[in-house]
C-alpha cells in the first residue's frame, strides 16, 4: 500500500482521537478505567485491521465504530451477570403510579431538576450523579437502559442482542427509569 492510499495514520491516533473516544466510551459505561482499556483495545484492533480499512468513512468515524462493537461486547457480558444488587423496582412503581394504573401519583409528579439553566458546571455534576445512579442499576438493566438511551439502539437491536424478548425490554426499561429517577431525586439538590 503507497503512502498516497492510506490517510490512516496511527502514529497520530492517540494524539487525535484518544480523547473523543474516550468521552464517547464513558459516557457509555461510566467506568474510567474500563473506558480507557476498550479505547486502547480500539486502537489495538484498528492497527491489526488496517489493512481492512476501506477509507469509506473518515478515520475517526471507523475508530468509533470499532470502539462501540467493543461496548456492544460490554453491554453483551454484562448482561449475563446475575443481579447482585436488591432493586424493589414493585415498591418503587406503587410509590410513584397509581395502583394499577401507569398514571403518576400527584404528590409523586416529577419535579424538575433544574438542567434548563445554562450553568456548565451543574450539567456536569447531574452528569456525574446520573453515572453513579446508572452504576447501582443490575447490569442488564444498565446494558439496555444504555444501548436504548445512550447509544440510541433500536428496541430491535436490543432485544436481538442481549437475548431478551420485547415485552421483557419494556418492563426493564421501565424499572430502570423509575429506579434512576428515585435515584436522581435522591441525590440531586
Amino acid at each position: 500500500m503507497s503512502p498516497t492510499q492510506s490517510t490512516a495514520n496511527p502514529q497520530n491516533w492517540v494524539a487525535m482521537h484518544a480523547d473523543y473516544l474516550y468521552a464517547f466510551a464513558i459516557t457509555r459505561i461510566g467506568d474510567e478505567e474500563q473506558a480507557r482499556d476498550l479505547v486502547q483495545d480500539t486502537f489495538l484492533s484498528a492497527l491489526e485491521g488496517l489493512d481492512k480499512f476501506e477509507r469509506k468513512s473518515a478515520e475517526r468515524t471507523w475508530l468509533t465504530a470499532i470502539l462501540k462493537n467493543k461496548i456492544m461486547d460490554v453491554y453483551r457480558k454484562k448482561s449475563k451477570q446475575p443481579i447482585t444488587k436488591s432493586l424493589d423496582a414493585q415498591e418503587g412503581e406503587s410509590q410513584f403510579f397509581e395502583p394499577g394504573m401507569n398514571n403518576w401519583k400527584k404528590e409523586e409528579w416529577p419535579a424538575a431538576f433544574g438542567i434548563e439553566e445554562a450553568d456548565p458546571l451543574q450539567h456536569k455534576e447531574l452528569q456525574k450523579i446520573l453515572r453513579a445512579c446508572m452504576q447501582k442499576l443490575p447490569p442488564l438493566w444498565l446494558s439496555i437502559f444504555s444501548m436504548k438511551h445512550v447509544d440510541d439502539e433500536s428496541t430491535t437491536t436490543i432485544c436481538s442482542e442481549l437475548k431478551v424478548s420485547d415485552a421483557n425490554f419494556w418492563v426493564i426499561i421501565h424499572r430502570a427509569k423509575v429506579n434512576l429517577r428515585a435515584c436522581l431525586q435522591k441525590n440531586w439538590y
